[in-house]
């Protein structure tokens, strides 16, 4: 199992080293950074200065190697670097220095403020939004999904299909502005809910407070098509699952009809359903840019949409990373779970 994490960690690595690839070659040629920076006045010299800064009177290729050296744990500078650059983390050596550190993602255009700083402000909104769409799905479509199995073509297998083709086809922007007119607007009063809000409030006395009042509607929003997905994946993966000789044994041995379906079938029919959850689940972290636009809800998302809107690149090449690295660790917490939920399932 060891070496099964060590060579999907690799291979990880070379994923996210594609994608700083992509980010840095993508978001460089856009614009001159130095008057990003400094803003439409300012004169040569503090344009030469905010250029030799961000590395820009460098080749494109030095450019790329300091970024590198900037984005990954394991780097080398010198000592007026990283006092400069505010690095924390652990460094050894004289002159210049080897080390371990969190990540620099450089610093606002817009703000000056470091952009990993102002990522995992946002981090927990969206971490809090995608974990609570990811509950509803898994909540309400397993067990839909084992139901509509277990009473095929009956109007509730029916229904489950009809509403997961619904909830599949229905892009998750426009379910936002339905919801958002539905029940934050037509029924405010009924429901209490408001059209947009974050994960806390702010007091009388000005202390920031946790409400989940506001992450009903966008957690439901996003969680809408995942619910599809796993609801026709169990469906599917149930009723081959019913088919098989074991579920007739347990039944011949006197095995009750809830313990058959619940213990033994689902069990062996959640493969799929892990893939689904795990996959989606590392989307809705890396996805839930209109969502969070819609709703207003301080994460990720709606940091990098503002950041574009300002032609925040930092801000935005960041977000693309941080959200590259949920996605690959994710895949290979998915990769490990198969073995632990099915035994038929063994990494050599």
């Amino acid at each position: 199992m060891l070496q099964f994490i060590i060579k999907k960690t690799l291979y990880g690595i070379g994923v996210l080293l594609g994608v700083v690839m992509l980010v840095f070659f993508l978001f460089q040629g856009f614009g001159d950074p130095s008057r990003l920076v400094m803003g439409q006045s300012g004169d040569s010299t503090t344009q030469a200065n905010i250029r030799k800064e961000l590395y820009l009177d460098q080749p494109k290729w030095k450019q790329f190697v300091f970024y590198l050296n900037d984005v990954s744990p394991v780097c080398l500078y010198s000592k007026k670097e990283i006092t400069s650059k505010k690095l924390r983390g652990f460094f050894i050596g004289g002159e210049n220095k080897f080390g371990i550190k969190i990540p620099y993602l450089r610093k606002s255009y817009q703000s000056k403020r470091e952009v990993w700083t102002i990522l995992m402000q946002a981090l927990p909104g969206t971490l809090m939004l995608a974990i609570a769409a990811m509950f509803i799905a898994m909540l309400i479509g397993i067990p839909l999904g084992v139901m509509a199995a277990v009473k095929q073509n009956t109007w509730l297998d029916t229904s489950a299909i009809f509403s997961s083709i619904v909830g599949i086809s229905a892009p998750s922007f426009f379910m936002g502005i339905i919801m958002v007119y539905l029940f934050g607007f037509v029924l405010s009063d009924l429901t209490g809910l408001q059209i947009a809000g974050s994960w806390f409030v702010i007091d009388e006395e000005g202390n920031r407070r946790l409400t989940l009042q506001n992450l009903l509607l966008p957690a439901f929003t996003l969680g809408i098509r995942p619910l599809a997905i796993i609801t026709q994946l169990t469906r599917s993966a149930m009723l081959d699952v019913l088919d098989q000789d074991y579920i007739r044994t347990a039944y011949a041995k006197g095995l009750g009809k809830r313990t058959v379906i619940w213990k033994h079938g689902l069990r062996n029919a959640l493969n799929p359903v892990i893939t689904a959850i795990t996959g989606w689940f590392a989307e809705l972290l890396a996805g839930a840019f209109f969502v969070e636009y819609i709703f207003g809800w301080q994460g990720i998302g709606k940091v990098t949409v503002d950041a574009l809107e300002k032609l925040d690149y930092p801000v935005v090449m960041g977000s693309v990373l941080i959200s590259a690295t949920f996605f690959i660790l994710i895949n290979i917490l998915a990769d490990i779970l198969y073995g632990v939920v099915d035994p038929r399932v063994r990494v050599q």
